[in-house]
Formats: structure tokens, C-alpha cells, sequence
């Protein structure tokens, strides 16, 4: 938090709405909706979940009421903002043939402008990781590039920390570095109220529009002790130092063996996660042989068939499609990218259906590496 920091109220918070589709953003933000907190559109307070929290462990995700008007007293849920900015389907081009010739029109990246509210420390680490992947190097994706310029993020520094969430192990929360427009903490002792901080000129334009007030140093105090609980009282955690080389190091390990024995392949932690980014193209074609599409959609390292080449699959075991996840997630990545795959948000604990924790397979490696 710093000194020019300001304290807005409910009613500031939906004036940010506002100021924001009025801007031509699409607001998204957490909502309910199938018993669960999902990132979907927002129109105002009224849409965020107020009052609710979540419980979360191994395969398993249940929503409770808290005893507060919390807007933002939860963890995550199975939604990333990935899906926004990095769509699970995405139109590449469409093809029309007239007799002879044939026409090929490329999908243009949409202009559409997200504004992404309640963005947390780990998933802005997650979006800086994508970025890196995806507008990195000479082949940037131009339809996450265009989406990711227009986007407009509102962050939260987190005020509760989930059984499965081990962001401090991997060094990504729980409070927001940078990289945001603007900055929430939420405080609900001596009032409900959120301390704002603007991280951007778009941002500090905004912000000089809300009813405010300057935020006193017991707010500021307030607001670091939010950030040091949350911290504080992790649900997970991991070795933070020397996982790329343990791994590489253990590629024989029959900890690969054990845990391919539950795992079910059904790729549930690979879609819930907000880095991961494989993906496959698919081409369709009308019955009359008209009109053609090609469309790229998100893959996963654990389907036998993205890892098919001519004549069958280089992975055709459930224990060398884990290890393949694991070890690039946590060690290849830094070859790759700079940086590790995992945020710590422990989306992958929760959604396994059967409880799989990559918390715990790394620590099994590590107490009895095979050499």
C-alpha cells in the first residue's frame, strides 16, 4: 500500500462498475452461479458474491456463508481469467470455395475490451506468465495480444487463503506486486471499505472519479494485516528451492508409478489451471463442401492423442503423461519461460476428482530422491 492510497465504500465500488462500462469495458468479475464462485459478467455489487466463502481440499469444493457482508471473502474457483483472454475456442480462419477457386479469410483478433475485476496476486502472476508464452519471441498469438492490451485489471489482494492455496511457497502472493490498473484490499473491521491504489494513468483515471476519502495510517495498518493473515494461514505448502533439479534428477522415481495409479487422465487440473496454454486445431467443413473453418481449441498433456506423431503416441502410459505435466509445470518451464509454471492457487488439488495434491508428490520425491 502506499501513502496516497484512498478508501472508497459499496457505493464507490459500484461507481467503479459503472465508470467501467461506460468506458466500453465488458466487466467480469466473481459472481455465483452452480454452486460455485465463476468469473462471469457484472453489472453491479449486487452481482458479487456478498456473504459467501468457499471450502476447499483435495477433490473437494463447497460454498458457505460467512457471518460478514464480505463482497470478495473467498479464494478461487474452478474459472481462470485465462478463459477471457486466452479462449478455450478461437476462430482462426474461414475458407468459401466457388467452383474452382477458393477464398481463405483470416479471423481478425476481436476488439472487445475486458475489464477484469477481483483479479488475485497469484492469477496476476498467471497472466504475467501467459504473457511471456504468449507475446514472447518472434510468434505472439495476435488474438491473446489484442485482447490482453484492452484489458483493464482490477486486483485484490487476498483476505483468505484456501486449503489448497500455497501462493507464498512459489513467491506469487498473496499480495499484488504490480501489473494491475488498480489495487483492492478489502477491510470489514471499523466499517466495510476497501483501500484502492491506482497502478496505472488509466487507473488514477478512474479513480479521481469515485467518491473517496485519503486513506488515514489505521487503514493502512488495516490493510497489511489482511495481506499478513492471508499469508499467514496457507492450506498448502511446497519446496520452494531446487524442485527443477529434483525432478530432473528423479525422472525414474517410482513416485511416477504411484501416482499414475489414481490419476484418471481426465485432464481436469490442465483446464482449471491459469497457465497452462496447450491447444490443438481442429478443421470443419459443411456436407456440401463449401464452407470451411479452422478453429484452435485448449488441449491437454494428458490426452493420449497431443503427444500422437505418425505411427502412435511418444506417451502412452497415464505415469509418463503425469510426469510430463509435473516436470514442465515446476522444471522445463524455467528452461522455457524463466520462470516456474505454478502459481500455487491450487486449483489442480481441488478439481481433481480424486485428490491428487502436486504439493505432496514433490515432497514424497524429495524425501527419498532415487539418487
Amino acid at each position: 500500500m502506499t501513502t496516497d492510497s484512498v478508501i472508497i465504500d459499496k457505493g464507490g465500488l459500484n461507481s467503479l462498475i459503472e465508470a467501467l462500462a461506460k468506458r466500453g469495458f465488458r466487466v467480469v468479475g466473481p459472481t455465483l452461479r452452480d454452486n460455485a464462485i465463476v468469473y462471469d459478467d457484472i453489472a453491479s455489487v449486487a452481482d458479487l458474491p456478498e456473504g459467501w466463502s468457499d471450502e476447499q481440499d483435495g477433490g473437494q469444493y463447497r460454498l458457505e456463508k460467512r457471518g460478514d457482508g464480505a463482497l470478495f471473502g473467498y479464494t478461487v474457483g474452478p474459472h481462470s481469467w485465462k478463459r477471457f483472454l486466452h479462449p478455450p475456442i478461437q476462430q482462426l480462419w474461414k475458407a468459401r470455395r466457388k467452383g474452382f477457386s477458393l477464398t481463405v479469410e483470416e479471423v481478425p483478433p476481436e476488439s472487445e475490451r475486458f475489464a477484469l475485476f477481483g483479479v488475485r496476486a497469484c492469477e496476476m502472476h498467471a497472466i504475467a506468465i501467459q504473457d511471456r508464452v504468449l507475446t514472447g519471441g518472434a510468434y505472439a498469438d495476435p488474438h491473446y495480444r489484442a485482447r490482453r492490451q484492452n484489458a483493464f485489471l482490477v486486483a485484490l489482494n487476498c483476505g483468505k487463503a484456501g486449503g489448497t492455496c500455497f501462493c507464498v511457497s512459489m513467491k506469487a502472493g498473496p499480495r499484488v506486486p504490480a501489473g494491475f490498473d488498480l489495487a483492492l484490499t478489502e477491510l470489514l473491521e471499523g466499517g466495510h471499505r476497501f483501500v484502492v491504489e491506482a497502478g496505472s494513468e488509466a487507473g488514477r483515471e478512474i479513480l479521481a472519479e469515485l467518491p473517496q476519502r485519503p486513506a488515514a495510517p489505521e487503514d493502512l495498518v488495516a490493510a497489511e494485516k489482511v495481506v499478513e493473515h492471508t499469508a499467514a494461514t496457507m492450506g498448502r505448502q511446497m519446496q520452494a528451492d531446487g524442485v527443477a533439479a529434483l525432478l530432473r534428477a528423479n525422472m525414474e522415481h517410482p513416485r511416477w508409478g504411484q501416482v499414475a495409479a489414481r490419476c484418471l487422465t481426465c485432464s481436469n487440473c490442465t483446464m482449471v489451471c491459469p497457465t497452462c496454454f496447450c491447444t490443438s486445431v481442429e478443421e470443419a467443413s459443411d456436407l456440401a463442401g463449401v464452407d470451411s473453418s479452422r478453429a484452435r481449441r485448449w488441449d491437454s498433456c494428458f490426452t493420449i492423442d497431443f503427444s500422437y506423431l505418425h505411427g502412435g503416441t511418444v506417451r502412452p502410459t497415464t505415469r509418463s503423461r503425469y510426469r510430463q505435466w509435473m516436470t514442465h509445470k515446476l522444471s522445463t518451464w524455467w528452461d522455457q519461460f524463466g520462470s516456474t509454471g505454478c502459481v500455487g492457487c491450487g486449483r489442480c488439488i481441488t478439481w481433481c476428482p480424486v485428490g491428487i495434491d502436486i504439493t505432496e508428490e514433490v515432497a514424497a520425491i524429495a524425501s527419498s530422491p532415487s539418487r
